[in-house]
């Protein structure tokens, strides 16, 4: 791992404590293109119960999830999985 992306996921841990109170809920949200969804809940917070919602043309899906989490080291975790799938963007 280089040092940039070490120093990339340490400002994101700090924002995140900051910002957010653990344990407790966090909302993910991701696009993925329509042919990643099961993808992307494959390999992404199993079993959860997601929210999805098509782009006007049909080609990609909003998929949001509110979970409780531990640390800001889980939701980390969730978006290092989640980066495995091409074409996500995560927001």
């Amino acid at each position: 791992m280089s040092t940039d992306h070490e120093e990339q996921i340490a400002r994101f841990k700090e924002k995140l404590e900051a910002q957010h109170k653990f344990p407790g809920p966090y909302l993910f949200k991701f696009i993925v293109p329509s042919a990643k969804i099961a993808e992307l809940k494959g390999k992404v917070l199993k079993g959860v119960s997601w929210i999805e919602k098509p782009s006007r043309n049909g080609r990609f899906v909003s998929l949001t999830a509110k979970v409780r989490v531990k640390s800001s080291d889980e939701v980390i975790q969730v978006y290092q999985k989640a980066k495995e799938v091409e074409g996500l963007m995560s927001l």
